[in-house]
């Protein structure tokens, strides 16, 4: 199982916007969440104008399938995203581990 790091780049006006359409995005993220695809995710603070999510897989699919269906993509409260691997190595959960010493 591997981890990638889904980035989002957040419109000036996203907090303005994103009341109209958080149920949905939220719905989206918490079914995700349920399939063990989403482990985390949230936006950035001071200011917040990125947000970050993180997925676990075989491959990204799951990942970009999020941002191509999330309201927050189509209505232009993301301005543009990123899926790239993480290759986590320490922590509970990580992908791989490395030997000490």
């Amino acid at each position: 199982m591997a981890h990638f790091l889904l980035s989002y780049t957040l419109a000036p006006d996203y907090l303005e916007r994103r009341a109209e359409y958080r149920a949905e995005h939220l719905a989206l993220a918490r079914a995700a969440a349920e399939r063990g695809e989403l482990l985390l995710g949230g936006a950035v603070e001071d200011p917040v104008d990125a947000a970050l999510l993180l997925f676990a897989g075989e491959s990204a699919d799951a990942a970009e399938a999020f941002a191509q269906a999330d309201p927050y993509v189509a209505h232009g409260l993301v301005t543009a995203w990123r899926v790239r691997r993480w290759r986590t190595v320490v922590g509970d959960g990580a992908a791989e581990t490395v030997p000490v010493g």
